[in-house]
């Protein structure tokens, strides 16, 4: 008799409720041993990939790929060794439902989704003896009168089980159209390469064969970035008119682009966050001379391409560590504070805006600063930014200056307590210590508090402390 348990949803980070299964990586019934990659699954803005703890072979798989399930939801169900569909449906009528803070491998179900009612009662139907079916799909056949002469079994020999059953009385999910896409391989082993999953999803999809393939990444792994280079150039659009040239009635309609699923989750947190949290803003300008001239000379003498950027983390940091009522998460009605600062860099993706952390910034030299960001820029470009680049932060830094603009209120990045909005470095012509006036370059910088945890006064402090060490930057070369 197999041992049997649950393969349930993760639940990486305390911010996390549910993720999808971008697709299973090995089959059901196919023996895997300890750390073979099982699944990935797509979180709010990462895809992290969950290796296998312990020798085994999935039983069962619940989890439909390109579906959702919150935390805690059964996937699949874990076996040592083969498993008969009667073990493994008493396993599935036993389990029980998840809690908030299931994770896999705890004793955690999936709740079940509420079942739109019919519009006339389905009539029963009786199956005959014959048939290969489980006791709990044939109850569930005839009670809703599915036709199982249809289903094509996915158990052992063919028998027909009780997710056959529920699968083949759903309807069909609308508003997509097309063909099918195949993803059989027909061009070497897929399996075998040293791919990321979304590459040999894309491989599959494109039918472009990875085999010899070199890749871009981690010890040679071929990467979404290696696939697209090999698609084909799209054809270039024929010139259109202009719209002055056209006719009123000939204009094209706006172009309607539903929100991808990240995006959505960006525009849910989003505004949460500006709903629940009491957002007050607490602005300051810094002279930036002597950070420029600095950076210059660093540049120069220790050959680095240090960015007023990773001066600016370098300095967030310290002044969180001097001032640290701002360096808090907000959890519910509890403060935590903490003693060191892992600042979150704002950074626009293909995925929209994502802000993977500088950890122990205060830590760094502001070279450091700019490797750790420049290997964190890369994953985010490539999509391979991990939980752990993601997980925690307990402030956030937005630059828009390369952009041009002078300043902007950025929203608080929950559960942390503050973020940085940093604007573009701009001459203005002012008086001087010594009463005359001069022409010198200021940054602009507007704190988003959460006035739960900070207070105006604090926010003040944290500003002062930061434009202190704007204007004499030889500080964030000191450990």
């Amino acid at each position: 008799m197999a041992a049997l348990k649950p393969f349930a949803m993760p639940k990486w980070g305390i911010e996390m409720t549910e993720g999808t299964i971008a697709e299973w990586l090995v089959a059901e019934g196919e023996p895997f041993e300890r750390g073979k990659v099982l699944t990935a699954i797509e979180t709010d803005k990462i895809t992290n990939e969950v290796e296998a703890e312990a020798p085994g072979q999935f039983a069962r798989i619940v989890a439909t790929p390109g579906q959702t399930y919150p935390v805690g939801a059964l996937l699949a169900v874990l076996a040592d060794g083969p498993a008969t569909d009667a073990e493994i449906e008493a396993f599935l009528s036993t389990f029980k439902a998840a809690d908030a803070l299931g994770s896999a491998g705890r004793d955690t179900a999936p709740p079940v989704p509420p079942e739109p009612a019919p519009a006339a009662a389905p009539a029963a139907t009786t199956i005959p003896d014959d048939v290969k079916i489980s006791p709990a799909a044939r109850r569930l056949a005839e009670d809703r009168g599915i036709d199982v002469g249809a289903i094509a079994g996915s158990g052992k020999g063919g028998r027909i089980s009780l997710q056959d059953v529920d699968q083949a009385g759903r309807p069909p999910a609308a508003g997509y159209g097309g063909a099918p896409v195949s993803i059989a391989v027909e061009d070497g082993d897929i399996e075998t390469v040293y791919a990321s999953p979304l590459a040999k999803r894309l491989a599959r999809q494109h039918g472009i064969n990875l085999s010899g393939m070199p890749g871009s990444g981690p010890r040679g792994r071929i990467c979404k970035a290696d696939v697209l280079a090999k698609l084909p150039p799209a054809a270039a659009p024929a010139p259109a008119p202009t719209m002055s040239q056209a006719p009123a009635a000939m204009r094209p309609a706006a172009e309607i682009v539903p929100m991808d699923k990240i995006r959505r989750i960006v525009a849910r947190r989003l505004t949460e966050a500006k709903q629940a949290i009491p957002h007050f803003y607490v602005r300051m300008e810094a002279r930036a001379d002597a950070l420029v001239a600095l950076r210059a000379q660093a540049n120069l003498f220790l050959g680095a391409r240090i960015s007023i950027n990773d001066f600016i983390v370098r300095a967030a940091a310290l002044a969180l560590v001097e001032e640290p009522e701002c360096n808090v998460q907000v959890h519910g009605d509890t403060i935590h504070r903490f003693a060191y600062a892992d600042v979150a860099v704002a950074i626009a993706s293909d995925k929209g805006l994502v802000t993977p952390i500088v950890r122990n910034a205060e830590a760094l030299l502001p070279q450091e600063i700019g490797e750790r960001t420049k290997v964190l820029i890369a994953r985010a470009a490539a999509g391979r930014l991990s939980h752990e680049d993601m997980d925690g932060g307990s402030f956030t830094v937005s630059n828009l200056g390369m952009f041009g603009v002078d300043g902007f209120d950025a929203i608080i990045n929950p559960p942390q307590g503050a973020i940085l909005a940093v604007g573009g470095s701009r001459r203005v012509f002012a008086e001087q210590a010594d009463g005359s006036g001069a022409f010198e370059s200021r940054i602009a910088f507007t704190l988003s508090c959460d006035h739960r945890a900070i207070d105006g006064a604090a926010g003040a402090r944290y500003l002062a402390a930061l434009k202190r060490l704007i204007e004499a930057p030889e500080a964030l070369f000191r450990r």
